[in-house]
């Protein structure tokens, strides 16, 4: 926040029937849910080669391009919209100086042909329709859960395609209800999306998210559903190829 990072802005996130869990995920004032600069640091110096380069295929916020520029790497990232885009970059250009991030407007079912050759793939995926980004088709965040599956596993696929050998990749992702309130299993949509195209589990942390007012929220659905607070969302690392190889790397750098 000292720096000047402010991830909420250019998304106008309209939040769905699920808005009591979208409120837990550590939404900001004017609404929807913001990246963890800290765990975004963590992961660059932990996973990622000094000076590598980072590919993000769903970049909305500035938080993961500036984080990686202020620490010296190489930082790829798209999203399909322009604002969401313009609003990164303008971020960007009053924080970042000696590196700055790269961020493409478009589809990354159709952009990542073009990305680098990545040295870690770092993302936070949208949460299914929990919250909506835009009316475009090609969105996720606008598709049945069915199709938004097909989609979100090809996205890996082109993703881990753009990873080099022996490197690390990590998504940031939760579990989230349907409309009936049952959990769609997003965390292990995502694992078997990556074991799939041969980016194996390697770590899984589970980050907790602040409690702040679910005990006060929960109480009222609790007593008509018996759903609980969901405060915490799942840290999963992959690694493609050799790990001992993946983590020489990151020492060398």
């Amino acid at each position: 926040l000292a720096m000047g990072m402010r991830s909420e802005v250019g998304r106008n996130i309209t939040p769905t029937s699920c808005a009591t869990e979208w409120m837990q995920r550590g939404s900001s004032e004017e609404g929807g849910s913001i990246f963890d600069p800290v765990v975004c640091e963590l992961a660059y110096r932990w996973f990622c080669a000094g000076g590598g380069q980072v590919v993000d295929p769903f970049a909305g916020g500035s938080v993961r391009g500036i984080v990686a520029a202020q620490l010296g790497l190489n930082y790829w990232g798209c999203d399909l919209r322009s604002e969401q885009i313009e609003a990164n970059r303008e971020q960007a250009a009053t924080i970042c100086t000696d590196k700055v991030p790269t961020w493409v407007c478009g589809d990354s079912m159709e952009t990542l042909a073009s990305a680098p050759a990545a040295d870690f793939i770092f993302s936070c995926p949208p949460y299914g329709d929990l919250e909506v980004y835009s009316d475009d088709p090609a969105d996720l965040s606008n598709m049945e859960w069915h199709t938004f599956v097909a989609a979100y596993k090809r996205i890996i696929l082109r993703a881990v395609g753009r990873l080099k050998d022996d490197r690390f990749a990590c998504f940031v992702v939760g579990d989230f209800r349907d409309n009936k309130g049952f959990y769609r299993d997003f965390v292990s949509t995502t694992i078997r999306a990556f074991e799939e195209c041969g980016a194996r589990l390697y770590n899984e942390a589970i980050l907790a998210t602040p409690v702040g007012s679910a005990c006060m929220r929960v109480t009222k659905q609790f007593d008509a559903s018996r759903k609980m607070a969901k405060t915490h969302q799942n840290v999963l690392v992959f690694c493609k190829g050799d790990p001992r190889k993946a983590t020489a790397k990151c020492n060398a750098a």
